[in-house]
């Protein structure tokens, strides 16, 4: 027992030098998560700005000149506003994708609104871009019902002002009360990040000793293959491990995610597992492949499709029921769950314990899977 702890250590010490000591795969642990995190957390959100808003006015009374100095006010969202003589130029800004959106304001909206009678605004949306569209209309929705209402309510009696809005919902957001968008992204990053960093490391190992000619020299060792195995896992958990804690600290440093003492605690024992999980998914990749370029191109192989099923950018509900089984055996579902949850919501112990355990069990069949397929390799 003692002989095999101290070639597995032994082993591990060698591969931890590969990858310490090469100035790529140093610059690879480091560079491109720091690059990505501060790239995805301004660029991968559902949040739409600086949109280039069209304006088709036939009606230049006080009330619609109101309406439109609030899509004015509004420039985080709207940065451009330009102005449009008929709906056929319209149409033609649309078509050139030259604007997201336009807004036709009837003739008679001013005289309406000084009337106390409902006027609707016409919402021209570009399609093509189903997504911000949808945004988009509404953020136009809540300006233009916030004004009307705002307005009857100044202008006219109490009742008419309930008869014409919906002034009885009151919004509460929980875990996230400013709705900021980087509080959900940032959190999912630790996984998705941390998943690439395991990915690479344990895709290249066995494919770099085949590419370098020593991986002949391991096989006439006294190493056996699972201890080979066990040699090539534990660094790649050891970095993966570290990687998070720094994605972590990332996080709550530079972008002031809330995290409590207890949360993170939880949030290691949560990345740890999901480490492991991982790396037999790697080590198979790696296994498979026989040159490093090989072993990178799995890697991301495996990583497309994990991050689509994983509920980063949209809900594992929105996957159909042929394929959400593929979600659910997906280790980085699990943590991106897991680390927005921890960051937002504080839980308790037993909450995390409740939806971290499939992480076990994923890891010991890919590792089981990784391990008979290297016996084969090696035969």
């Amino acid at each position: 027992m003692k002989l095999m702890l101290y070639r597995i250590a032994r082993l591990t010490k060698k591969e931890l030098l590969a990858v310490l000591k090469d100035r790529r795969s140093r610059f690879l642990l480091i560079g491109p998560p720091l690059l990505q995190l501060l790239i995805f957390s301004f660029a991968a959100t559902l949040e739409v700005r600086n949109v280039t808003l069209g304006v088709y006015m036939e009606d230049h009374g006080r009330a619609a000149r109101d309406l439109l100095a609030r899509f004015q006010g509004a420039q985080r969202t709207f940065r451009t506003i330009r102005y449009y003589r008929d709906l056929k130029t319209v149409r033609q800004a649309i078509d050139n994708q030259e604007i997201l959106a336009a807004i036709h304001i009837g003739p008679d909206f001013s005289k309406h609104i000084e009337l106390g009678v409902p006027e609707r605004v016409q919402v021209i949306l570009d399609g093509r871009n189903a997504n911000a569209a949808s945004v988009v209309q509404g953020y136009i929705n809540r300006i233009v019902e916030d004004y009307v209402k705002e307005t009857l309510s100044r202008l006219h009696e109490p009742g008419i002002a309930k008869a014409t809005s919906l002034d009885s919902i009151v919004t509460r957001k929980w875990f996230n009360p400013n709705a900021d968008p980087q509080w959900s992204t940032v959190s999912a990053l630790v996984g998705v990040l941390c998943n690439l960093v395991v990915l690479l490391i344990t895709a290249l190992s066995i494919a770099r000793e085949r590419e370098l000619g020593t991986f002949e020299q391991l096989l006439v060792s006294p190493l056996r293959p699972a201890e080979i195995l066990i040699g090539k896992s534990v660094p790649a958990i050891l970095l993966g491990f570290i990687e998070g804690i720094f994605m972590t600290c990332m996080a709550v440093v530079i972008f002031d995610l809330p995290l409590t003492l207890k949360g993170f605690v939880l949030l290691l024992g949560t990345i740890f597992a999901f480490v492991f999980s991982v790396v037999g998914v790697g080590l198979f990749v790696s296994s498979i492949a026989k040159t490093q370029q090989q072993g990178f191109l799995g890697a991301f192989t495996y990583q497309v499709p994990a991050t689509l099923l994983c509920g980063f950018a949209t809900p594992v509900e929105n996957v159909p029921d042929w394929l959400r089984w593929l979600a659910y055996v997906n280790p980085l579902q699990y943590m991106v769950t897991l680390s927005r949850t921890i960051f937002l919501e504080n839980p308790s112990t037993r909450v995390v314990l409740s939806m971290a355990w499939p992480l076990v069990p994923i890891g010991l069949v890919t590792l089981a899977a990784a391990t008979a397929l290297f016996r084969r390799r090696m035969q």
